[in-house]
């Protein structure tokens, strides 16, 4: 049976803070930084799309969908339900480091919640061709491990019109605690991933997807 799990004592983020500072910060100075880490985080918003060729038509288009909401359990058992779906089609899951952020920590969260994870996430003991997530910073690294490059920076680089128009990642807890707005972070994560797939298409060398050829499902 699920049950919710306290969320870590101050304690606990005390004892991280001490490894994060390099001036002497306190726990308080860093605290702003406590959502990117799992343990201390809360997801409050999935946004996802799925690209399909009309049969009929042959034409293509781009079907976004948000998960959010204040309870986490329930958004994170309703992504989990699709990325189930998804698996078995044997579908590729697209993103911008997802590898060495969103996946790991959607499925930490996963657990902290005792929600099964997915097929398509989990990758324990999957061999390197077994994994079927394309990620974009990955592919533009080449191998190479010595930086990062945002995904801002790879849309102006492809002259495409920036997800960060609004607000960017840093404003999203500001946004959610102050203003209670889940919409507009709904539609900054959902501007994201049509900023991956346009970012996937300049790469492959293919014409971007008009604005008309995205479907909104909310």
């Amino acid at each position: 049976m699920w049950r919710q799990f306290p969320r870590p004592p101050i304690t606990h983020w005390n004892y991280k803070a001490g490894f994060l500072s390099k001036h002497a910060e306190t726990p308080a100075d860093l605290y702003a930084k406590a959502g990117i880490y799992a343990e201390f985080g809360k997801i409050v918003c999935i946004s996802v799309g799925c690209l399909q060729k009309q049969a009929q038509s042959g034409t293509e288009q781009f079907f976004l969908r948000s998960f959010y909401g204040v309870n986490e359990r329930d958004l994170l058992g309703a992504f989990a339900e699709v990325a189930r779906k998804w698996g078995l089609k044997s579908q590729f899951l697209c993103g911008h480091n997802i590898r060495e952020f969103d996946v790991p920590f959607i499925c930490r969260r996963m657990m902290v919640h005792g929600i099964p994870l997915p097929p398509l996430l989990d990758l324990a003991g999957a061999k390197p061709w077994e994994v079927r997530h394309l990620d974009t910073l990955q592919h533009w690294k080449f191998g190479d491990y010595k930086h990062y490059t945002s995904l801002r920076l790879l849309a102006d680089l492809f002259g495409i019109p920036s997800p960060k128009d609004d607000i960017d990642g840093s404003q999203v807890a500001s946004v959610y605690y102050q203003e209670g707005d889940l919409v507009r972070i709904a539609r900054y994560c959902e501007k994201d991933v049509v900023t991956v797939l346009r970012l996937v298409q300049a790469m492959r060398g293919e014409s971007p997807l008009a604005d008309e050829q995205l479907v909104y499902k909310n």
